[in-house]
């Protein structure tokens, strides 16, 4: 058995069982791929995959197994490579951050102008996605790390930590009613339009609940993955936009003013996730940290080492 072979398993698997996909993904030809299962599952004495015909259909029992046996054992491939890289260099490399757009729009430019000022060798790539497409650039290894607010935590294979905390903001135009209620109350904001984030970004669950718990049903008239797409309509006068705090910015956002929302919503925990039993090269921990000044590499690989407790125990947080 050899490496393409495993290869070829694990990426049938992510093609939904397409040989053809898969052997365009691996820049290799349908028949070859089909022929290195049918090797390893010879081999293996059992098979991989159920088939109907010539087509693969799903993974057989043992099939499962041998997939996670793959998947370790290209993970620790992986492994291999990023420490032969980082003592042959220990400053320079890709380095890939999955995120979402609030996160890179207004958590990240200066923890990135400063990392790139410490390691000017490293080439910084972003990705952006729904948080539970960050999760599988991570497990995929197509990404180094991934930040978030949601869809990180309790992902197996995924080590979450927590990052910094934030808090909602209300934003609205000049003059508008609103401005003249201190502190603001759901029961005021019910009254008008709101515009939001989609269900899966930027604490929107916690929107809803507490919007539900005091039985108030908001009108939503637009939901968006994009703070500033928020504050545009907000502009326009569509409605008040709930965003993250961080996303405004008095300097820039002249047209709008913002209420404090926090006492409504609740605090929220943006965290940034590492694949678990993945090799962190130094410049890593080094961007953990400059994000999370609380997040030192001792702390990080207290929480490698699964002892999360300690290291929730060991945050403190600036809001």
């Amino acid at each position: 058995m050899n490496l393409h072979q495993f290869r070829f398993v694990r990426e049938a698997v992510r093609q939904k069982f397409n040989l053809t996909d898969a052997a365009k993904s691996l820049f290799t030809s349908q028949p070859g791929v089909s022929k290195a299962i049918l090797e390893l599952e010879d081999e293996l004495g059992v098979d991989i995959f159920r088939r109907h015909g010539k087509r693969i259909r799903d993974l057989t029992d043992p099939g499962k197994k041998v997939l996670q046996c793959v998947e370790r054992i290209l993970n620790e491939v992986e492994n291999l490579k990023k420490i032969g890289s980082e003592y042959a260099s220990t400053d320079q490399g890709n380095f890939v951050i999955a995120t979402t757009h609030t996160q890179a729009r207004y958590a990240l430019p200066q923890v990135i102008s400063e990392f790139t000022k410490r390691f000017p060798k490293v080439r910084v790539s972003i990705q952006q996605g729904s948080p539970t497409h960050l999760a599988e650039l991570l497990l995929s290894n197509q990404a180094d790390i991934a930040i978030a607010t949601e869809g990180l935590s309790d992902i197996h294979n995924i080590v979450s930590l927590p990052g910094y905390q934030w808090q909602h903001s209300v934003v609205v135009p000049h003059g508008h009613p609103l401005l003249d209620k201190k502190p603001l109350s759901l029961e005021e904001l019910v009254q008008y339009p709101i515009i939001t984030y989609d269900i899966a970004f930027a604490g929107r669950k916690k929107i809803d609940e507490a919007f539900a718990k005091k039985n108030l049903i908001p009108d939503v008239v637009l939901e968006a993955i994009d703070a500033d797409v928020i504050k545009t309509y907000v502009e326009t006068g569509l409605g008040v936009g709930i965003v993250a705090g961080v996303a405004f910015d008095a300097a820039r956002d002249t047209a709008l003013e913002m209420l404090p929302a926090g006492h409504l919503f609740g605090n929220n925990t943006t965290r940034i996730a590492v694949k678990k039993d993945a090799y962190l090269r130094s410049f890593t921990y080094t961007f953990i940290e400059l994000f999370a000044p609380s997040l030192t590499k001792k702390l990080v690989d207290q929480a490698l080492q699964n002892n999360d407790q300690f290291l929730e125990d060991n945050i403190s947080y600036d809001i």
